[in-house]
């Protein structure tokens, strides 16, 4: 931050009349206002500290579009032919601030639409397209997104032409499928309904790796070998630190130049297998990708690294938001510079071709060096096929290929892939069309939350975890509360009914719209075999017996999903409970869930699903147990709620709501604070503030703890770092007192009853539509 006493300061340091004489300045010491202060910050001075106010991050105060906006209405009235058309014309229209290679910007903006889609990673599904956080730190200027400020910059009028009816996210992708398209490759289709964020993404994790922006010149100065990975790359145990997908920081998938810049071609697939198969891609997937990507355009490595400027997000404030800043010419053109590797795969980048899996196999590399002095490979035999200059008419050059090039020619299984699209190049056409779909789609959930024209694109993908039509009428108001009454009537108590109405919905994440209630996927596996989901089993055959009761009864084509029942049986049992406690409350129920097939369930994507830890029914999983004291349970439960999208209240109101509902995963006592179980009282809270106990761990690993009666030592209460969270953290403390008070019993009823129904409601985009914000959201 700039001081305007430097100079006052830097003239005499001990004349502090200095500042007196100026006069001017109504603020002391030495910076100005009271928000915007240097080093050192909360996080500096507590780095462990709980960052609870990461659930209010992208809020409405943020989005300038308000809680109204409902996009899908404004995204159908652009004509989307007018719209391909406007791209097309840009996308061929060179500009002299940044000119387009071979005067044409499709590789450049592929290269934009793929680096934003592929932050995705499967394990807790943040990043992707769907939120152009491209856009923003910290991935706006990672090394590997060098000079896609540019390609955002050159769409700008387009953005503005169709205003709010456009997001950048959709913009984004629809700019890589018209790149494709333009230059002869028939993409599978286009979805649009992204929504875009308005500020930074401080909540996912990207690594352990300290990263200095201002220092991090060139892929070659990541050799140091960091803590994502386990084991050496050569090692049986060689792996991925997990939720991460990338290599390492400030990378998309591998560093192209081997791992760590090494030129092992080897070493690199065995990268490419793990990242790529991290971001929910296989083995013909991933060479579909890479050889169809590299397929167009051309890498830039014209200027060494240690010669450009810094990134966009902390390039001099007369950028005006553009980084990188080249001085080599005109810092572009001939003269660019992205990742250091410099040449183009094909003597027709602009052009759908399979040339480039035949220039890989049918010639042999030898290791280059470009000019920026990256790690790359060229033909050793003189007569191969050279490359235009992409601006200067008339001069060549030879072919390039990066070590992650040569990586799918050496390791067998990616051989057999390539050699299957070198003889079938229909085949190929048809697998990169399918995995650019699914790459730029993969994060946007079901099929459903699809707009446009081009949705054209058969039912049934599994990635999509597709869910079947209804085939029979609604229930309505008079069944639901015939069905609730019978629920009730079963045998099942209120805890069972809670904890498994809870399990059901709250697999949701909002990163990537998976999981949640419709679908009826609890009955099914792998969920139905997982640990935290015992004790749903038999409640749920006991709802199945209701659900063919009903079905058999009812008459007039009605039936009911089992998916509907769970999230029912939920609500009729929280209604109760609350009326246990004194308090007569309506649950929301939204009825037209339903129920899909195994058939339709993706085992191995669903069981990246299963929590290592659930602090909403106090689990810890057994393989977690190592992991704690790297990773504070309570900080997962913290990303859980992130991923529902819940804020600080409505955490704070579900949490006591569930341990007084006797809704811990094993029926155990932790957290359930009273004599009432089943009864939705405050007792959770007014345990958690009691001053009259002294809380201390109950065992070595800090992870489970015992209440006592200060006078007498008497034990009363047990709790997990799940429940004292609560009451250790101050701002969740500030909301349990509100909770625990005098007056705060109809209070806790009423927001847990809206937290509930938010949770219920995560994945009814059927019925919520593409708006932000609205009675369920945050």
């Amino acid at each position: 931050m700039v001081d305007i006493h430097d100079e006052a300061r830097s003239a005499d340091r001990t004349d502090t009349s200095t500042f007196e004489m100026q006069g001017s300045c109504p603020f002391g010491g030495d910076t100005v206002g009271g928000a915007f202060g240097d080093s050192p910050t909360l996080e500096t001075w507590y780095p462990d500290r709980l960052r609870v106010e990461l659930l209010h991050t992208n809020g409405l105060a943020a989005d300038p579009m308000g809680p109204d906006f409902d996009y899908a209405a404004a995204f159908a009235t652009i004509d989307l032919a007018e719209l391909k058309r406007d791209i097309t014309t840009l996308l061929t229209t060179s500009v002299p601030w940044w000119p387009a290679d071979y005067g044409n910007y499709g590789p450049q903006m592929i290269r934009m639409a793929w680096h934003s889609a592929g932050t995705y990673r499967i394990a807790d599904g943040r990043g992707g397209a769907g939120t152009a956080m491209q856009r923003f730190a910290p991935i706006s200027s990672w090394w590997d997104n060098g000079n896609t400020d540019k390609s955002r910059r050159l769409l700008q009028p387009i953005k503005h032409k169709y205003g709010s009816a456009l997001s950048w996210a959709d913009l984004i992708v629809l700019t890589g499928n018209c790149a494709l398209e333009l230059m002869g490759f028939p993409t599978y289709g286009f979805g649009g309904g992204r929504l875009d964020a308005w500020e930074a993404d401080d909540a996912s994790y990207w690594g352990p790796e300290v990263w200095d922006a201002a220092n991090v010149a060139s892929y070659d100065s990541m050799v140091t070998r960091d803590e994502r990975w386990r084991g050496q790359n050569s090692d049986a145990d060689y792996d991925l630190q997990n939720p991460l997908a990338a290599s390492h920081q400030a990378l998309i998938y591998v560093n192209p130049e081997g791992p760590y810049a090494n030129g092992d071609p080897l070493g690199s697939a065995r990268d490419i297998r793990i990242t790529f198969s991290r971001m929910a891609m296989n083995d013909e997937e991933t060479v579909a990708l890479i050889a169809g990507g590299h397929a167009f355009g051309k890498s830039h490595g014209a200027v060494p690294a240690d010669k450009i400027g810094p990134p966009p997000e902390i390039a001099p404030i007369e950028a005006m938001g553009l980084g990188w800043h080249n001085p080599q010419g005109a810092g572009n053109a001939e003269n660019t510079m992205t990742n250091g590797i410099e040449g183009s795969w094909t003597p027709d980048p602009t052009q759908w071709d399979n040339s480039y899996l035949e220039n890989l196999f049918a010639y042999d590399y030898q290791q280059s060096e470009s000019p920026a002095g990256a790690l790359q490979w060229t033909p050793t035999d003189p007569d191969a096929p050279r490359t235009p200059d992409a601006h200067v008419p008339g001069l060549t050059h030879p072919l390039m290929m990066m070590t992650s090039d040569i990586a799918l020619k050496v390791d067998p299984a990616y051989r057999a892939v390539c050699e299957k699209f070198l003889t079938d190049f229909d085949t190929f056409t048809l697998a990169f069309s399918k995995a650019w779909y699914k790459l730029t789609h993969r994060d946007m959930g079901p099929k459903h939350r699809y707009l446009g024209p081009e949705v054209t694109i058969e039912d049934g993908l599994l990635w999509q975890d597709p869910l079947p039509e209804a085939d029979h009428a609604p229930i309505d108001a008079a069944d639901v509360d015939a069905l609730k009454r019978r629920i009730l009537a079963i045998g099942v108590g209120v805890p069972d009914l809670v904890v498994t109405a809870f399990s059901a919905a709250s697999t949701y994440r909002d990163s990537d719209h998976r999981g949640g209630a419709n679908g009826g996927r609890l009955a099914l596996a792998p969920q139905k075999d997982w640990a935290v989901n015992r004790r749903t089993v038999p409640v749920v055959e006991a709802l199945r017996a209701v659900k063919d009761e009903f079905d058999a009864t009812a008459g007039g084509g009605k039936q009911v999903s089992l998916a509907d029942l769970i999230v029912l049986a939920g609500c009729a049992a929280v209604e109760q409970a609350a009326r246990d406690a004194g308090v007569e409350t309506t649950v929301p129920f939204t009825p037209g869930r339903v129920d899909t097939t195994q058939e339709l369930t993706d085992l191995e994507m669903f069981e990246w699903l299963r929590p290592v830890t659930d602090g909403f029914r106090n689990f810890v999983a057994d393989e977690y147990a190592g992991v704690a004291a790297t990773v504070a349970p309570e900080k997962l439960f913290l990303d859980r709620a992130n991923l529902m999208t819940l804020t600080a209240p409505e955490w704070t109101a579900l949490t006591g709501g569930l341990r007084v509902l006797g809704a811990n995963h094993d029926a155990s006592a932790h957290g359930v604070w009273t004599d009432r179980v089943g009864v939705l009282s405050t007792d959770f809270f007014v345990g958690l503030t009691d001053t009259d106990l002294e809380w201390s761990p109950a065992d070595a690993s800090g992870t489970t703890f015992v209440g006592r009666v200060r006078e007498t030592g008497e034990a009363r209460f047990t709790g997990t770092r799940h429940d004292l969270v609560f009451g250790s953290n101050a701002q969740l403390r500030s909301i349990a007192d509100v909770y625990a008070a005098a007056d705060g019993q109809r209070r806790f009823v009423a927001d847990f009853v809206r937290a509930w129904d938010k949770v219920m409601m995560l994945d009814r985009f059927d019925v919520k539509g593409h708006k932000r914000y609205g009675s369920m959201a945050a």
